[in-house]
Formats: structure tokens, sequence, C-alpha cells
């Protein structure tokens, strides 16, 4: 490239750091070079000054510089389990990726994607993380899950003390995670927190969570808060959803044990037969781990990444009128 360039964001990458954005359009565009023209000012946004870890709108305008390289031919489109098929795993997880330092990957897993191995399931990110290796031979290691369908932030730790550090954070809960949620109908209040024990039970269709009374065998306690974010009508309510513990789909449970299940969950979305699914509305999960805190295992402050949303839940904000945007985050 020899000349300047005005290059407009894509609809489907909002949300992206300005620094992961040059790193799918611009692969040989090193990070050091890339700091360097951030801080001359040679690279701007919508004519103003950015920063590597400034999040991208749809319709902005990145000044991009002659860099003396080729832009990448791939178009930077979202990835979805069918997107990813032919995909080197290396690649995948060079998409996925919001945020790496020495101890820690923080990825952005797409919806389809399973975390680990289970029946079924041929392609999974603890066996991805092979491609990622180090040279001293060191596996990433995971240290929490999300649900196939879940989409969102995933912490992986690059090193075995890492992961002992982020493994604790996690069981003595000195981490926040936000999650978004579209759900059928609004919770009143629209402030609240869910108590429940929760045992899980096989069923034809596998393994399922269902709400248990205090004291029954194998029951664990379970809490969540929530918050109403906006709303269609009495029909839809976009949630934003903490938990408090980790239990297994413990967000999409309470969801349904409140009566205002989760779109698209094909485990605990139950309706009479005069509900119909909203038409434009795409019948898959809309949960999506939006944004995580935790304490960064080598004492350096604290991990704060955020998730751009996955296209089925974008295609359903713009639907219903919702706007990420007035979410300061």
């Amino acid at each position: 490239m020899s000349a300047v360039e005005q290059v407009r964001v894509e609809t489907d990458e909002q949300g992206l750091r300005l620094d992961r954005w040059f790193k799918i359009h611009y692969p040989g565009l090193g990070f050091g070079h890339l700091q360097k023209l951030l801080r001359s000012g040679q690279i701007r946004l919508d004519g103003g000054r950015a920063k590597a870890d400034t999040r991208l709108a749809p319709g902005q305008l990145v000044r991009v510089p002659p860099l003396g390289i080729d832009r990448a031919d791939v178009k930077a489109r979202p990835l979805t389990a069918n997107t990813m098929r032919d995909r080197h795993d290396g690649d995948v997880l060079s998409q996925m990726l919001l945020y790496e330092d020495e101890k820690v990957f923080v990825f952005n897993k797409p919806a389809g994607l399973a975390v680990q191995g289970g029946s079924g399931v041929s392609r999974h990110v603890d066996a991805m993380l092979e491609a990622w290796r180090s040279k001293k031979g060191e596996k990433p290691r995971l240290v929490h899950r999300l649900d196939r369908d879940t989409s969102g932030v995933l912490v992986v730790a690059r090193t075995r003390g890492a992961a002992v550090e982020l493994t604790r954070a996690f069981r003595e809960r000195d981490t926040k995670k936000t999650y978004w949620a579209i759900v059928k109908g609004v919770p009143a209040p629209h402030d609240g927190r869910i108590s429940t024990y929760l045992v899980k039970e096989q069923t034809p269709d596998g393994d399922r969570m269902r709400v248990a009374r205090h004291g029954e065998e194998g029951a664990d306690h379970a809490l969540s808060h929530y918050r109403v974010l906006d709303q269609v009508a009495q029909n839809f309510a976009w949630l934003e959803m903490e938990p408090y513990t980790g239990r297994t789909h413990q967000l999409r449970v309470h969801a349904a044990h409140i009566g205002h299940p989760i779109l698209g969950d094909p485990k605990y979305f139950e309706h009479d037969t005069n509900w119909d699914f909203p038409g434009g509305v795409q019948n898959r999960l809309h949960l999506h781990a939006r944004r995580i805190v935790i304490p960064h295992p080598a004492g350096k402050g604290v991990i704060d990444q955020m998730a751009p949303l996955p296209q089925h839940m974008v295609q359903t904000f713009n639907l219903f009128g919702f706007d990420e945007a007035l979410m300061g985050d």
C-alpha cells in the first residue's frame, strides 16, 4: 500500500479493539510499528487520535497511512461454527483473541463452539489450544467454562502458575462476570436477585439442571442478579445478569425460574402452543458473556475485557431497537 486509505468499520466489527482490527486487516503490521503510528497520529479514527484499545463502532473511518504491506484479502467476519470449519486452529484462535500478555489470553468465544470435548463434539477450544503451545511446550490452560451455545469472554492461562492464580480468583469469587441476555417478557421488579438450589438430572435430551429443595442430595446453592436495561413493550427484555456462583446453566435456569426464559434456549425455554418465535430473530441462544473483571495473575492490577455481541444478537438488537452504546460499560 503506497497511499493513505480511509477504511470504513463494518457492522460486524462493532466493539472490536483497534489493535485487533489492524491484526485482522493488516496481519503483517507489527505491534511496535502500530504503536508508533498511533503515537505519532498517523493512524486516526474519524479524524481524531485513537489508542490501541479504542473500541470501534460501525461506520467509523480508520485513517491508514502507507504501510508497505498488503491488506488481508479475507474480510473480517464474526466467527461461527460454520465460518471456522475449514480454518486452522491457530487462525481461529487469532480471530477470537481480545487480549493477551505473557500470562493470559482472553478470547471472544463464538456461539456453537464447545469449550471442552464431549459426546458428539469434534472441535473445541481445549483441543485448539494445542496450536498455541509455547516454545517450552506448555499448552495454555482453561480456567473457567462457557456453555457451548453461549458466546463471549473466555479467559485462558498461558502458564501453570497463572492457571493456579486465575482458578483461585474464580473459586474465591474475586471476579465480576457480566452477561447480556434477551428474555421473553419483562421481569418485575426491574432489578432483583434470584436465589435457589440447583441439581443436575439426566433426561432423554441430555443433562439438565432443575431448581431443587434445600437439602436435596446433590443440590448446590446458586445466586444471580439481574437488571432490565431495555424492553420491547411487555414482550421482551434486555437483561444484564451477574452470576455470584458458577453453577452449570445457572443463568439459563434462573431466567426460566422467574418466568422469563432466554430466547432460543433449547433446554429451558418452554412456552404454550399459542406463542410464536418473533419473526426476524434467529432461534439461537441469546446469552452473551459481555465482560469480565479479574485480578491479574501476576498482581498487575486487573484484567477488564469486553466482548462484542455475536451476529445473531446484533440482528435482534437492531430489530428490537436496543442500543448497546447507551450502556457505558
